[in-house]
């Protein structure tokens, strides 16, 4: 083995128990929840390699979260404990790619994503070749969800919007908004009755640019299909310019009637 590459295992286990503060009001881990699982679980696998936030900083670099997509066949319960796996799959010549997987004690899958980074030139704003500053890995080139990361298409019509101004809150080390508060946003522009009586099963993400501290945003969203799975565009664009920060798609799935109890 080359000595500068780094751990021969692809992978990275996390285990997580649902904490109250984290579970929503039917006692389901909330989206914003269980995202963060994911987000944690990534960057304590990049502080095990060395290129983790805090690692790169000092050479004037960071990662950006380019692409996102997620699907959730059942959202954990309060107490419940899940484990989550992460591991790169691939790099290209500026993205690296990064999967995820959550499951239960029985190890049924609850969840999973893919993703694909960018190392950038914080001042420049430049992506940076990854051949130049990523040292070797291992990788395993399964995918957890298998997406090319296609186009996401514009709205051609605004069904719904809502405002947000950006608070401390919403910052990540970067100081940008976090990658989870675009998500929450879009969804939270679509109709009432589907926040309250639906779930989000399938989400995909485009992050097309920054929002800091004092913005004022809009979280604009089109309904593509409604019925038992609706369907919806989003875009998240600054109120003043228009500048367009990401594009999403959201697929939705009945709540299960059952009351959800704890997994002790």
């Amino acid at each position: 083995m080359s000595p500068d590459v780094r751990g021969d295992i692809p992978w990275h286990l996390k285990r997580f128990q649902v904490r109250l503060f984290e579970a929503g009001p039917e006692g389901r881990t909330r989206l914003s929840s269980l995202l963060n699982y994911f987000q944690e679980a990534a960057g304590e696998h990049a502080a095990r390699l060395g290129v983790s936030v805090t690692d790169l900083l000092p050479k004037n670099l960071t990662w950006v979260l380019s692409r996102y997509h997620v699907k959730i066949w059942r959202y954990p319960a309060w107490m419940e404990t899940v484990e989550l796996k992460t591991w790169p799959s691939a790099r290209q010549d500026f993205y690296a790619l990064r999967e995820l997987e959550l499951r239960g004690r029985s190890g049924e899958l609850l969840a999973a994503a893919t993703t694909s980074w960018m190392m950038v030139d914080r001042t420049k704003k430049k992506p940076m070749p990854l051949a130049d500053h990523l040292p070797v890995f291992a990788e395993d080139s399964r995918r957890a969800v298998d997406d090319r990361f296609e186009p996401i298409p514009v709205l051609a019509k605004v069904d719904h919007e809502l405002p947000f101004q950006v608070g401390i809150r919403d910052l990540d080390w970067n100081r940008h908004v976090n990658h989870v508060v675009y998500i929450e946003w879009a969804v939270e522009s679509t109709p009432t009755y589907v926040i309250l009586d639906y779930l989000p099963v399938d989400i995909e993400v485009d992050y097309r640019g920054e929002a800091f501290f004092g913005d004022n945003v809009v979280a604009r969203t089109e309904c593509l299909a409604m019925g038992e799975e609706p369907t919806f565009l989003h875009q998240v664009m600054r109120k003043d310019s228009g500048q367009e920060l990401a594009r999403l798609r959201t697929g939705w799935r009945k709540m299960p009637a059952e009351e959800v109890k704890s997994h002790v």
